[in-house]
């Protein structure tokens, strides 16, 4: 695993240090690859995160969004009676995945279908940061 210095981009790039702390945060940790999952962009604006949860009913899956973080939780029942495999090939496990959402995102919906939970995403921008036109008015140059 190759661990990257981000601390010359510190010295030019003002106003990023979030950023850069979230790819370092990232590439230290990483939760394997159970559930496994897409992030599909269907628009400019709006996003779906698809999780395959085969075995988990509705009610065992919980999801959580705290400020910009996405939070997708299943927990499944615990068994009384031990089962003996042959060979288990499905997880039956309880799972925690952590997506960081960017500035203005949030969960519009959720469903399940075929063993499939989609999330769907939508980032709304205030009108107040959208980009706008400046008029010019004139000559602004002080005569004397």
């Amino acid at each position: 695993m190759r661990n990257v210095d981000f601390t010359p981009l510190y010295r030019s790039a003002i106003g990023f240090d979030r950023l850069f702390n979230q790819m370092e945060n990232h590439s230290a940790k990483t939760n394997g690859g159970y559930p496994p999952y897409n992030i599909e962009q269907q628009s400019e604006n709006k996003y779906r995160i698809t999780m395959a949860v085969a075995g988990f009913a509705d009610n065992q899956i919980d999801l959580t969004q705290h400020e910009n973080m996405l939070i997708v939780r299943g927990e499944r029942p615990k068994d009384i009676e031990e089962k003996t495999y042959l060979y288990q090939g499905i997880a039956e496990r309880d799972f925690e995945r952590k997506f960081q959402l960017a500035d203005y995102v949030k969960v519009v919906g959720a469903t399940m279908e075929n063993g499939l939970l989609h999330v769907d995403l939508e980032r709304e921008i205030p009108e107040a940061m959208q980009p706008r036109k400046i008029a010019i008015n004139g000559n602004n140059l002080l005569e004397g």
